[in-house]
């Protein structure tokens, strides 16, 4: 699995142990450019989000939240893969 596939399974259970291990996975692609440390930073915050909405029963956001995590790490996704 790579990290990209494994950031979309820490998204579909978006739990508190996962913000450590999208830590870890994107730090690999930290020093590749500003746009991709930008573009980390923003699924970062998105992601967190989405797990303090998980971890506190707010049922009716995680969906959205989902989906612009989703659109955060394609993006990031994207931008990695020109960048490599």
């Amino acid at each position: 699995m790579d990290s990209f596939q494994r950031l979309e399974a820490l998204l579909d259970s978006a739990g508190g142990d996962g913000i450590d291990e999208a830590n870890a996975l994107l730090r690999r692609f930290k020093g590749k450019s500003q746009e991709v440390a930008a573009a980390i930073d923003e699924f970062m915050l998105d992601f967190k989000t989405l797990v303090f909405v998980v971890e506190t029963g707010a049922e009716g956001s995680q969906k959205s939240l989902r989906e612009l995590a989703r659109v955060r790490l394609s993006r990031l996704r994207q931008l990695v893969n020109v960048v490599a």
